[in-house]
């Protein structure tokens, strides 16, 4: 793959920068970190986006995208990382490919219409206390009550559920089928009686995540997506489409990011210190192992291949990129950290810490490798 921008995606991307330009919320962090407007701010940033046409570009034409190749998805990433502007809709490309893939008509058009243009916020009921990173070994029961499903469990880590107005649900339907065949999948409105979400703070101090209670929810049995005991084709589709680095444009921040260590380095004369001059040249090669990654999983999806085992290398490699940038931050700024005098950048430290974690912890990933890539035997 050539990765040169062809003509049109220059001009794509010369269209997004006079965009962008001219529609970023001005103040929108301190819109954001008021959480009694943050979610009201994101869906009408979402709105936005989608009126101007930038959500969900490589959807099919018919489910309401433009049909486009998933490389403008990832140059829309990387403009909005450099024109430092609010963070893009978080699951509407895999949750929308999870629908139209196993969802019948009626949902499709029920659901991928909301889900497209903002009207309502989804979260993912996948991991569990018991279970954590391990979704076959979840345990939240769903019986099948008339034309109703009744459900009682506990979700975990669950992003964003606090303010969802829908959750693509994993349940257990099957509990004498081997484990990754009694899962199935509902399309759960989160205002239902006996859903109780509670959000977790982070060391942070944002509520980034939630666990989430079902005591005796009933969801209607047309809610089901895809077949009784399909749910774990569902989550396997749904995470083969998760964003990854390159669709959040995370490349394009770390090496601003990068380059302002840089810069502050150079400006408190310790560029040529032996403990940080190695530490910038670490960060440098694991930024582009990590770009170079990307583009070639890019490349895959571009000629129609779906991104098998070997995405969990992005994912080690953005986790293990972020923490030690995030470090490397922390311990250039020495004391003005812990002093109050840098913030933000506290903030972006402790939000890297549970980065290794996020879509399956980094433990999970490289046992994925080492199994299904690998194929080195269990010990």
């Amino acid at each position: 793959m050539d990765y040169r921008d062809t003509a049109q995606e220059a001009a794509f991307r010369a269209e997004l920068r006079a965009w962008f330009g001219q529609n970023i919320p001005p103040g929108w962090r301190d819109v954001i970190e008021d959480p009694a407007g943050r979610t009201e701010f994101r869906k009408q940033w979402h709105r936005t986006l989608h009126k101007a046409g930038y959500v969900a570009m490589s959807w099919p034409v018919e489910y309401g995208g433009r049909g486009l190749s998933p490389i403008f998805d990832a140059i829309l990433g990387e403009e909005t990382a450099r024109a430092d502007a609010p963070p893009l809709p978080g699951n509407v490309n895999f949750l929308g490919r999870a629908m139209w893939t196993h969802g019948t008509e009626e949902q499709k058009k029920r659901f991928l219409p909301m889900l497209l243009t903002g009207d309502a916020v989804w979260c993912q009921g996948f991991s569990e206390p018991e279970a954590g990173s391990d979704i076959a070994g979840l345990r939240t029961r769903a019986v099948l009550e008339g034309d109703e499903w009744v459900v009682n469990g506990q979700k975990m880590w669950t992003s964003g559920a606090h303010a969802a107005d829908w959750c693509l649900l994993l349940v257990r339907t099957d509990p004498d089928k081997p484990k990754h065949k009694g899962i199935s999948c509902l399309l759960t409105p989160m205002n239902v009686p006996g859903i109780e979400a509670r959000p977790i703070y982070l060391a942070n101090g944002e509520p980034e995540t939630s666990e989430v209670f079902f005591d005796n929810v009933r969801i209607p049995r047309e809610n089901m997506l895809g077949h009784r005991g399909g749910g774990w084709s569902i989550a396997m589709t749904t995470l083969a489409y998760e964003r990854g680095p390159g669709d959040t444009g995370f490349v394009p921040k770390y090496q601003a990011t990068l380059r302002r260590l840089e810069e502050l380095a150079a400006e408190r004369g310790r560029l040529a210190d032996p403990a940080v001059r190695p530490a910038l040249a670490t960060a440098y090669i694991k930024g582009e192992a990590l770009r170079l990654t990307v583009l070639e999983q890019l490349s895959l999806r571009v000629s129609g291949q779906l991104a098998g085992e070997e995405g969990s290398i992005a994912k080690l490699l953005w986790a293990d990129a972020e923490q030690s940038i995030q470090h490397l931050a922390i311990e250039l700024l020495g004391p003005d950290v812990w002093l109050g005098r840098a913030p933000q950048r506290l903030s972006a430290y402790l939000s890297s810490r549970p980065v290794s974690v996020y879509g399956g912890s980094s433990q999970i990933q490289k046992n994925i490798l080492a199994q299904r890539v690998l194929r080195m035997p269990r010990a």
